[in-house]
């Protein structure tokens, strides 16, 4: 396990937000990304909640935002460096942005994330 200062690794999560593709970050919509310090659900380094893209219809408007959530413990635990974790962190915040595009476990598996 690692220790990260709960600045550093939201300047992390920051970091990976912006290293998405611009015109996928262009088609992300009612989505916010945060980050939880405290412990999270046992196993996830992130979560996912919302209808993704793929599902929404005319019917979805005014609807509360996505939640995209980084579970900095999680991903500390499973880290030996702070490298580690900046690329678990990375790799998280691909994963569960994948969700929110409509693309489900095992496609990101297959993709490597």
């Amino acid at each position: 396990m690692v220790e990260v200062d709960p600045e550093r690794f939201d300047a992390m999560v920051s970091e990976a937000l912006d290293g998405i593709p611009v015109a996928l970050g262009k088609l992300m919509s009612n989505v916010a990304v945060t980050v939880q310090h405290e412990s999270g659900p046992a196993g996830l380094l992130g979560l996912y909640q919302g209808v993704p893209l793929t599902r929404r219809s005319s019917f979805y408007a005014g609807a509360l935002p996505d939640r995209i959530t980084i579970y900095r413990l999680a991903i500390c635990a499973v880290c030996n460096s702070e490298p580690e974790v900046v690329e678990q962190v990375r790799r998280t915040v691909v994963h569960e942005v994948g969700h929110h595009f409509g693309i489900g476990d095992a496609r990101l598996r297959e993709l490597g994330w």
